[in-house]
């Protein structure tokens, strides 16, 4: 960090009682045990250093490491978190092997495929809190505006996960640069001096007498600060403290401070300014890289005596300048051939072999014409950052590669290349540029294709899927004859995005790119998974459900095959939200074998692989298939775990699931609630698939209360377009409702539409339910077979929920049938399954039914809860099922000393002393740790 002087610091702290204490009492939680979060903000020059230095100082008996954002270092992936976890590598073989190789990838210091970031976010978690536990750990960042993307990230993520663990992370945040990443921490503002303040410090800084007038019109203008108070007598002419300041609106604090720098500078030798200049664009701090980057000039480190005289760097065992600023300012008074030559020597003065990143930069900033050499080295270095997962650096590498390009093939393919890495990158606009800059130049046709599938990317994010499917269709039709397994996924592409538009899109979009989806030419031999799913999706879109069954099914089969050997990259393909994923053509074929299958490898390969950016997908999948067993409280652990990772990493997974767990669990409030919220989440974003299965999930919930009139609303909206995955299911509720509402011709047509999505399909489920609904419009004796065969049917499939309706509506047409006695059997079965499930309102329905029976059956009581916290019940329900404080922490992001703080509550409250107690408390229904308000409100749409 750069730092003032002693004196300066000592004074700089005048007035910072407050702050102190805020500091102080960082230290003492710490060293009590627990972890502590501050980010301090401030202008420049507002003391945020000098604080940080008091808070290093007041954590003596603490370990330290720090680190200072520096701008030269923005493009470089992980340089801040390399330096600040430097001291601690030793340590990596400690870790979780995943977390180890992700944060020895990230690191450069193995080779890997590019690691997760939330799971080098986890590593680092891990890796900090294995520090803290043998000595209170104390991290200070400062000037934290300026560090890398990813290193940002990381340590936001960090501070945000902490917990029972002796670890203090303390930032420095310049005004009014506060990076999203750290909304939300807690904060303090760190403002100018009180006037009183202000004044005894600017007399301290002033060897002479001041006019009172003048003093008091200097400290109006600095507004206090203290930088500028301590600097300012130093830096302004005796003119200019005669009269004041030049007009206050002429430039900003930090310009006159940097001005009054600058007026320092250039009175010094140029020798000194020369050496100056080479240690503000050494971004490390490294003497021994700036000691030979100046015999490259030439120039002996003795040099430096004017400039550490005046304190304005310290050259020892790391390089300081007495504070960004003075950086900044000698960094502009050098001339842009200046500041080339010193890029060249500092080009030169880094190892190859060891810095081979910084090198090429330090040389693309000494360029100052077409370099295809130096362009050569960044695209090395963008591959590097890319497969360590820096995609802002591989994308900042690759922008600087193309502007150091000359004009011809590979100026076109690096901006096409860099366009493509900013679009992942979440720099849209950078994205444009460059593709304009690669479309300006001289495509060949191939080039013109990818250039076109990249655009419609950009649309896609800029103006929805409405925007984006023609131009897929485009590219994917470009891309035919020059490389068709290109042409397949684009075309996949654009059917997702039809399908994502769905009931809000054009009525014939769907139909036109499945159609041109079919007519591709063929993948590559032996198919991939994706191109059977394109064949299959797209036959089933334009030849009907039956006929694409058996392609389907194929896909299904590959995808299944090829999980075994999958890495991430084709686990975003299997399963990601994307509405052609393999996840929702299970249920679309009425599989839930396969449907349960692949949702279970996929949880079992994200956590192998340590693929936290896809787990909350596959927990999600997962989950729905809870759901369609009966299994609601696992489905709510399941969504509680997605949830910890999108509160971990900012970003929830863009799944439905809790909208039919909460209409299952028939809390109707809660899921009113969430229906409505999903339904305008929907629209806003074009999701037409979306708001279809809002509707659907409606329609469950009030067939559950017996709200058959709006039940029958919601499935009709449900039904009125095709969407994969559950418009079988949305066809079942529409035959329930429009039954009890004595719509029978609705109800037969309905029907009829379902037989022919179940007629091609064997499975107990498909069988079961048809059969069901078959039932509810039937009479006498067929009705009464029909619903035996159901029941047949659904015992030999996974359908638990469909099988104890099925049960219920047997039970109320045989009391309607005045067969009391066997209905009784059917209801009593259908609520203790309900009850047992925790689907309070099909629970309630059921007991109604078998009270109308003449039997009593009382409401069974909600389990209490004991008074966990939400966070304390996830980890109950982790650790009654047998995992390890090391297990728990790494599926909630928290280390295993949080999870046993966690825990040692959990065995207080529960009044238990083992996981083994714990886990039998939890089976006997003791206590529930997945409440059905679990979501506190109305859940984002999931």
């Amino acid at each position: 960090m750069a730092r003032l002087s002693a004196r300066g610091a000592r004074e700089a702290l005048r007035g910072r009682t407050r702050h102190c204490a805020a500091l102080d009492e960082v230290v003492t939680t710490v060293q009590g045990g627990l972890s502590a979060v501050l980010v301090l903000r401030g202008e420049a020059g507002a003391g945020k250093t000098a604080l940080l230095d008091h808070l290093v100082t007041r954590a003596a008996r603490c370990r330290i490491t720090d680190v200072a954002g520096m701008e030269s270092e923005m493009e470089l992936a992980f340089a801040g978190l390399h330096h600040l976890c430097l001291p601690f590598l030793d340590r990596l073989d400690r870790l979780p092997v995943p977390q180890r190789d992700a944060l020895a990838t990230a690191f450069g210091l193995s080779a890997g495929p590019p690691p997760d970031r939330f799971l080098v976010g986890l590593a680092t978690l891990s890796l900090l809190a294995d520090v803290g536990a043998d000595l209170p750990l104390v991290c200070v960042v400062d000037d934290a505006q300026w560090l890398d993307e990813v290193s940002l990230q990381t340590l936001a993520f960090v501070a945000r996960r902490l917990g029972a663990d002796p670890v203090a992370m303390v930032f420095a945040v310049r005004e009014p640069d506060l990076p999203h990443e750290m909304r939300g921490l807690p904060e303090l503002t760190v403002e100018g001096l009180a006037a009183d303040d202000a004044r005894a410090l600017l007399d301290s800084a002033f060897p002479g007498r001041l006019d009172p007038h003048v003093r008091d019109r200097i400290v109006a203008e600095t507004g206090g600060n203290p930088l500028a108070l301590l600097e300012l007598p130093r830096v302004l002419t005796t003119a200019e403290l005669a009269g004041g300041f030049e007009r206050p609106d002429t430039r900003p604090l930090a310009g006159q401070l940097e001005s009054g720098f600058l007026r320092i500078i250039r009175s010094m030798p140029a020798t000194t300014r020369q050496l100056l200049t080479l240690a503000a664009a050494e971004p490390v701090g490294d003497p021994s890289v700036l000691g030979r980057a100046a015999d490259q000039l030439g120039v002996g480190l003795d040099a430096a005596a004017p400039a550490e005289r005046a304190g304005l760097i310290e050259i020892g065992a790391s390089v300081r300048f007495r504070h960004p600023l003075v950086r900044s300012a000698v960094y502009r008074a050098a001339s842009a051939p200046d500041r080339r030559t010193t890029h060249q020597a500092l080009g030169a003065a880094t190892e190859a072999d060891a810095d081979p990143d910084r090198r090429a930069w330090h040389l693309a900033q000494a360029a100052d014409e077409f370099d295809d050499a130096v362009a050569d080295e960044l695209e090395r270095a963008a591959d590097r950052a890319r497969r360590r997962g820096g995609t802002t650096a591989a994308a900042a590498f690759l922008e600087r590669a193309t502007e150091l390009t000359h004009p011809g093939g590979d100026r076109v393919r690096r901006a096409l290349a860099a366009a493509q890495e900013k679009l992942r990158a979440g720099a849209p606009d950078s994205a444009r540029s460059l593709l304009e800059l690669a479309s300006a130049g001289h495509l060949d046709d191939l080039q013109r294709a990818h250039v076109a599938r990249v655009s419609a990317h950009l649309a896609f994010v800029s103006q929805g899927a409405g925007a984006s499917l023609p131009l897929l269709l485009d590219a994917g039709r470009q891309l035919e004859r020059l490389d068709p397994p290109a042409a397949r996924e684009t075309y996949l592409e654009a059917v997702a995005a039809a399908m994502y538009r769905g009931r809000l899109g054009n009525p014939n979009d769907l139909q036109d790119a499945a159609a041109a989806a079919r007519a591709a030419p063929p993948g590559p031999l032996p198919p991939r998974p994706t191109d059977l799913l394109l064949t299959g999706v797209a036959t089933r879109i334009t030849a009907g459900h039956a006929a694409g069954l058996l392609p389907l099914a194929h896909a299904l089969e590959s995808f299944w095959a090829e999980s075994d050997t999958a890495g991430e990259s084709e686990m975003s393909w299997m399963w990601l939200a994307c509405p052609v994923a393999p996840e929702p053509i299970a249920p679309d074929l009425w599989d839930d074998e396969a449907w349960y299958l692949l949702a279970t490898r996929a949880v079992q390969l994200a956590r192998t692989a340590g693929a936290l950016s896809v787990l909350p997908f596959a927990l999600g999948y997962q989950a729905g298939v809870s759901v369609h067993t009966g299994e609601l409280a696992a489905a709510a652990a399941l969504l509680d775990e997605a949830d910890s990772i999108a509160e971990a990493t900012g970003a929830a997974p863009p799944l439905y699931t809790s909208l039919l767990l909460l209409a299952h669990q028939g809390d109707e409030l809660t899921a009113r609630r969430a229906v409505s919220s999903a339904v305008h989440h929907a629209t806003t974003r074009g999701d037409g698939r979306a708001l279809g299965l809002a509707r659907y999930a409606a329609a469950v919930l009030d067939n559950g209360l017996g709200r058959y009139d709006t039940a029958l609303e919601s499935a009709r909206s449900a039904c009125e377009y095709e969407d994969l995955g559950f418009y079988g299911s949305s066809l079942v509720e529409l035959v329930e409702a429009a039954v009890r509402c004595g719509a029978r011709d609705e109800a037969e047509t309905a029907l009829g539409r379902l037989d022919e999505r179940t007629r091609s399909s064997d499975t107990g489920w498909a069988q079961g339910v048809l059969a069901r609904s078959r039932a509810l419009l039937g009479e006498g004796r067929d009705a009464d077979r029909l619903y035996r065969e159901s029941i047949e049917h659904l015992g030999r499939s996974r359908a638990s929920v469909q099988l104890a309706r099925t049960h219920l509506a047997y039970g109320e047409w045989l009391r309607r049938e005045n067969r009391r006695t066997q209905a009784r059997g059917h209801l009593r079965g259908a609520y203790d399954s309900f009850a047992g499930m925790q689907a309070q309102a099909f629970a309630e329905r059921a007991r109604r039914e078998l009270q109308a029976t003449g039997e009593k059956a009382p409401r069974r009581p909600a389990p209490a809860d004991r008074g966990l916290t939400a966070q304390e019940s996830r980890i109950a329900h982790l650790a009654g099922d047998g995992l390890t404080n090391r297990e728990i922490g790494a599926r909630l992001f928290l280390s295993p000393h949080t999870v046993e703080w966690h825990l040692r509550k959990v065995f207080t409250k529960t009044g238990v002393s083992s996981r083994r107690q714990l886990g039998a408390v939890l089976r006997s229904g003791g206590m529930d740790p997945h409440r059905p308000d679990r979501v506190g409100g109305p859940p984002g749409p999931r």
